[in-house]
């Protein structure tokens, strides 16, 4: 703990460099990492403790046992982190805010130090969130805002488990544990749709694994069956962008004309989702087709968790299911100077042995696991 506050108290100087706006953002955010720091508990004693009710001991233990799935199995790099609990004082640890253009499949992107750029921005300060979202809104931009429940700082902390993340049932926790020590083993500066991508298939694979390797099928069969439904989603949500892209390129010089096209693309996609994709999804709400938001910011949000997914999935076909190595693969691709993870959409490489290669990089990454789909999982 004490070494948290001493590396906020270091971040905090630094910001005298960085310019108001951003260095005002960031302080706010080292001044919440330090509240979340400083209520942390060991996870282990509260589940030694007789007061914590019997169902919070039994998602405590399987957040701890994920955990160390991920580190003996799948060799993530964990540290400390959900080792320990903090309790907010609110039941959502921040809103993100995503912003798009609307004559253009373009995102409003933020710069960070580490990080590069991002196009979701998160907000401890949630009536900041919301007038960020007005003056995009003001300015003509498409807006979403949406909620998160767990972030990553990328391994610098020892990010402990919210009560935010503890709300949802041993599926979900066990594939967000998953899915944050993801991030902590590697992430792609300025290279967000690969990063939460990567993620979302080694927090869903994973931890179908992990439930397999309990001997509980069921559990496992289940995480099987979401992630085929947001295999089914990603490739509805590019299809819908393609049609999008060609419908902004038939009108270069006229932005009113381009703006109508899109209302037009989207009204397919709506009869689209309605008649063909709802029915067949087996883990998500069916009334989503009907709610689900549809314009630039909330795609392009879509997207950020969505991008290749079914090359992720190939990869570890070729890899001949092993888990483990598929990771070293990936990370290995994220790697190349080329394109940030482009390896990936350009070719699926030859099965190859590795070990899992270590990122260096650290720092703030608010927004992780928070693919809009997600909170219309059915029961």
């Amino acid at each position: 703990m004490r070494r948290g506050f001493v590396a906020i108290a270091f971040v905090l100087g630094v910001l005298a460099l960085i310019s108001a706006p951003t260095a005002c953002y960031l302080s706010r955010g080292a001044w919440e990492e330090a509240k979340i720091l400083s209520r942390r508990q060991p996870i282990s004693e509260l589940v030694a403790d007789p007061r914590t009710p019997s169902d919070v001991k039994a998602k405590l233990r399987v957040v701890l046992a994920a955990r160390q799935y991920a580190k003996d199995s799948l060799r993530l790099r964990t540290k400390d982190s959900f080792t320990t609990y903090s309790r907010l004082d609110h039941d959502t640890l921040v809103l993100l805010v995503s912003a798009a253009y609307r004559d253009t499949l373009k995102p409003y992107t933020w710069w960070f130090p580490i990080v590069g750029r991002v196009p979701y921005k998160g907000y401890f300060d949630f009536a900041a969130a919301r007038r960020e979202a007005k003056n995009l809104a003001a300015d003509g931009f498409d807006v979403y805002v949406r909620p998160s429940d767990a972030f990553s700082t990328l391994g610098f902390f020892n990010d402990p488990l919210l009560n935010t993340t503890l709300k949802g049932d041993t599926l979900s926790l066990a594939n967000t544990v998953i899915h944050e020590l993801t991030h902590n083993t590697f992430y792609a500066s300025g290279q967000a749709p690969f990063n939460e991508s990567f993620a979302m298939f080694v927090g869903a694979r994973g931890a179908a694994a992990f439930f397999r390797a309990r001997g509980q099928e069921a559990a496992a069969a289940k995480l099987d069956a979401q992630w085929e439904d947001d295999k089914l989603l990603a490739r509805f949500w590019s299809r819908v962008i393609k049609s999008l892209d060609s419908a902004y390129a038939a009108h270069p010089s006229d932005r009113e004309a381009r703006i109508l096209a899109r209302d037009t693309v989207y009204a397919r996609a709506r009869r689209a989702l309605i008649s063909e994709i709802g029915p067949a999804l087996k883990t998500i709400n069916p009334r989503y087709a009907e709610r689900v938001p549809l314009d630039n910011a909330s795609l392009l949000a879509r997207r950020v968790y969505a991008s290749d997914l079914d090359v992720f999935d190939q990869i570890y076909l070729r890899e001949g299911r092993d888990l483990r190595r598929t990771i070293g693969r990936l990370i290995q691709s994220g790697r190349s100077p080329r394109s940030g993870g482009g390896l990936v959409r350009r070719r699926i490489p030859r099965p190859i042995r590795c070990s899992i290669l270590r990122n260096s990089r650290s720092g703030w990454h608010l927004g992780s696991k928070v693919n809009p789909d997600l909170a219309d999982r059915t029961d």
